[in-house]
């Protein structure tokens, strides 16, 4: 169990957290949702012992093993298996004292042996292999060396060194972003069947509602828990909104009524007293603050000047890098201005070099491509960001784009982007990584493009900025073509999807569900070789692992359902007393004036009885849910 009590933590004059509470059960799923720069990351540093809180308590227990994902990976030489062995801290001890030890020293050895028998040391060589299959390397790819992986497949090494760790607390900080749609999928499957303590930074509203039982939500410095996944969040939060605005409206309404008593008796000496008594009321008044549920981005795409139809086509092309070993060829593709289209395939199949080619980015190896007259093209992808002027502002970069505009327009345009007061006038080179795509985005929009060509535009964004994304590409009057791991925004925003596999383009008849189904089957069918491997383990170590997983499940559910019964012992005095108060309330003769006393305590208890009852009956609940998951 983790514990927050009463705990503050500032980084530098910024509040991130102020006097919160918190408490995390083992096996608890967790998603950690919140504006950028709210603290998110700042929270899961202070989990590992990075930094440390300010005041307060942080109660972790004393022998927890975390893992989380390395930001750097190093050129290393060693295998990527090797690599990713590396996470099983003890695996690495006992191996490496293993291999020091002399021979002679027959009892130490024979110790280290039973120490790997029990850590299942025997096996870990396949899970590596099967943590890498599923991340999308080959049985080729697991033996090449660490150094010839580009930045994108290191990250990945670094989420499966993360898996591979035999962990209690598994912090993952947006694990998503370096991923296709296939592994994501796997990324999940694999989540659902972690038996620690997951919690998990994420902007993907698809991954957070198919991995998280919980949402943590991080806003004005307070930590507000959630019981369900992202959509669950999103419709308590708009419930608890509305019932705060409610009440602020209610306190208004009050507080109008106490002033404007004030005001006209304060000078009237026979009401003196009274209107001070009201003046003390409205001090001692805790005031209730207004709901907030506006966005801080409001943009929208300008209507296109023109839209020949078709837009572009393609004849008899290919593209790639070698003309020689073209990535995509057999190009035969006509856009119409009213296409929506999402671009479907694994990482490396060639989703980002057709983008590049209709961008015009990479000329075709073959064939011709044939724009049509009036075509305005909008491509935004991350390595676009480093075209930006780091010394400049975000104001400068539009005024360059476009000078003939009034700088007011400009300043209005870019607040829509949250680009407010001196954030639009300074400049960018300490900008996150999300600001500078919002900033990228910003500008390409102002353009107004009638193709827009968009690879991975949701990557650094958090959920606001997406859902703005979403809303705008929904109303854009142009045609788009997007590749992108965010299900919700592709659901929201295309209506066909292209296939790209085996150097090929093609429609691809179907919804990402049915793609999901077919993607991970022939996933499946590629592995049947590692599966293979996996499988001719010997039916000893499987029984071994059966066991283990039973006894596991059987000590995780012990503390739950002892729980659970003092919880029902605890809750049937109570459910009586409160059916006892319920029915004396009912009773008339408890209003007459001369039961005033116990009419007050009666009201008192059952109010108490009732909120002890609610807290019980919640526990029970997330009890409930807890046994139904293990038993799945």
């Amino acid at each position: 169990m983790i514990r927050l009590i009463n705990l503050s933590m500032l980084r530098g004059t910024k509040q991130l957290l102020d006097r919160v509470n918190l408490t995390l059960h083992p096996g608890s799923k967790t998603g950690l949702v919140g504006a950028n720069g709210a603290g998110k990351s700042s929270l899961f540093a202070m989990l590992r012992g990075e930094i440390h809180a300010d005041s307060g308590d942080l109660d972790m227990p004393p022998r927890i093993t975390i893992a989380h994902v390395a930001q750097e990976t190093p050129a290393l030489p060693i295998s990527a298996l090797d690599y990713v062995l590396q996470g099983d801290a003890e695996l690495c001890r006992i191996e490496s004292e293993l291999a020091g030890i002399a021979d002679h020293e027959g009892h130490a050895h024979a110790e280290l042996l039973a120490q790997l028998e029990a850590i299942d040391g025997y096996s870990a060589r396949a899970r590596a292999g099967k943590l890498l299959a599923g991340l999308g390397f080959s049985q080729e790819e697991t033996a090449r060396p660490v150094s010839n992986f580009s930045g994108g497949w290191r990250m990945r090494l670094n989420l499966a060194q993360a898996l591979m760790c035999r962990s209690d607390l598994l912090l993952l900080d947006e694990p998503t972003n370096h991923l296709d749609l296939e592994t994501v999928v796997w990324l999940e499957n694999w989540l659902n069947s972690y038996q620690g303590m997951l919690l998990v930074i994420s902007h993907d509203r698809d991954f957070l509602d198919n991995t998280v039982r919980q949402i943590l939500h991080i806003e004005r410095a307070q930590l507000a828990l959630y019981t369900g996944n992202y959509a669950d969040f999103e419709e308590q939060k708009a419930q608890r909104l509305a019932l705060q605005q409610a009440a602020f409206e209610k306190q208004q309404r009050e507080i109008a009524h106490l002033e404007s008593f004030i005001t006209r008796f304060k000078a009237k000496a026979s009401k003196a007293k009274q209107a001070q008594s009201r003046v003390k009321s409205l001090e001692r008044m805790e005031r209730i603050a207004a709901a907030h549920v506006d966005s801080p981005f409001s943009f929208e795409f300008r209507e296109p000047e023109s839209s020949p139809n078709p837009l572009l086509r393609i004849e008899n092309g290919s593209a790639g890098y070698d003309a020689a070993n073209p990535i995509l060829t057999g190009l035969n593709l006509s856009l119409e201005k009213s296409a929506r289209l999402g671009l479907l395939g694994v990482n490396g199949a060639g989703k980002s070099t057709l983008i590049k080619a209709l961008a015009g980015e990479r000329p075709l190896l073959a064939g011709q491509l044939v724009e049509g007259k009036g075509l305005k093209i909008g491509y935004f992808a991350q390595h676009q960001l480093e075209h930006l002027r780091l010394e400049e502002s975000p104001l400068w970069h539009l005024q360059k784009l476009d000078p003939t505009t009034r700088e007011q327009e400009h300043r209005n345009y870019l607040g829509g982007f949250d680009f407010r007061g001196e954030m639009a006038t300074s400049p960018i080179a300490p900008f996150s990584g999300g600001e500078k795509a919002r900033l990228a985005l910003a500008l390409l929009i102002w353009q107004r493009p009638n193709l827009l060509l968009l690879d991975e535009p949701t990557n650094h964004l958090d959920i606001e900025m997406r859902q703005a994304l979403t809303l705008a590409m929904q109303d854009f009057e142009g045609a788009l073509i997007v590749v992108s791991h965010d299900r919700h925004l592709l659901r929201a925003t295309v209506d066909d999807f292209w296939l790209i596999e085996a150097g090929h383009v093609r429609p691809f008849d179907g919804d990402l569900d049915d793609y999901t189904r077919y993607s991970q089957d022939l996933r499946q069918s590629q592995q049947g070789d590692l599966r293979g491997s996996v499988a001719s383990m010997d039916r000893r170590t499987q029984k071994r692992e059966e066991a283990e997983a039973r006894q596991r499940l059987a000590s995780q559910r012990k503390p739950l359902e002892k729980e659970l019964q003092q919880l029902e012992k605890k809750m049937a005095p109570l459910t009586e007393e409160h059916a006892r108060l319920s029915q004396r309330l009912g009773e008339e003769g408890l209003y007459d004036p001369a039961n005033k006393d116990e009419l007050q305590q009666t009201l008192r208890r059952e109010a108490e009885v009732k909120g002890l009852l609610d807290e019980y009956e919640l526990r029970w609940l997330e009890l409930h849910e807890a046994l139904e998951a293990l038993q799945g």
